[in-house]
């Protein structure tokens, strides 16, 4: 049943990237250019997507387990701080050089986008060089361990 759920959840959501035009680079790219000849349409998208997922995570916060059962794992930091920064910064970069952010990116390549493929690729290798980073953080601080949903180290009491 989880499987099936996140399926159609995936297809919903890959439909209404296509339908709203988020998976086609010229239509973002036609947003981020404010100084050239700008469309506002994706924000109204943005704005959509914004009130949608305000409503769920209200209604999730009140819940201990999701419809299907699974415990609920809501994000709890609240910081702002220089990973998150330089995260946004990259994820910005991408955005705006090629059009394309992850999920997007994905549909485009289901619908046979080369330009997507070499988005997806690139982002799965900087993904790749993040995660061996991270390894050796982890190495040179045995002691300590990184919280992944945080980004922090945190003291491991043996």
């Amino acid at each position: 049943m989880a499987f099936f759920t996140s399926f159609l959840a995936g297809l919903v959501f890959g439909l209404g990237l296509i339908v709203s035009g988020m998976a086609n680079p010229a239509k973002v790219l036609g947003f981020l250019d404010l100084s050239g000849r700008w469309d506002p349409s994706l924000a109204f998208v943005m704005a959509g997507a914004i009130a949608v997922g305000a409503v769920a995570f209200a209604v999730a916060r009140r819940r201990t387990q999701s419809l299907l059962g699974a415990a609920m794992q809501l994000p709890s930091l609240r910081s702002i701080d220089r990973r998150l920064l330089i995260g946004s910064a990259v994820f910005g970069l991408g955005w705006g050089i090629a059009g394309f952010c992850p999920g997007p990116a994905l549909v485009a390549v289901g619908m046979g986008q080369a330009k997507a493929l070499v988005f997806v690729i690139a982002m799965l290798a900087g993904m790749g060089v993040f995660e061996w980073l991270e390894g050796r953080k982890e190495a040179k601080h045995p002691r300590e361990k990184r919280s992944k949903a945080h980004g922090r180290r945190r003291s491991v009491s043996r």
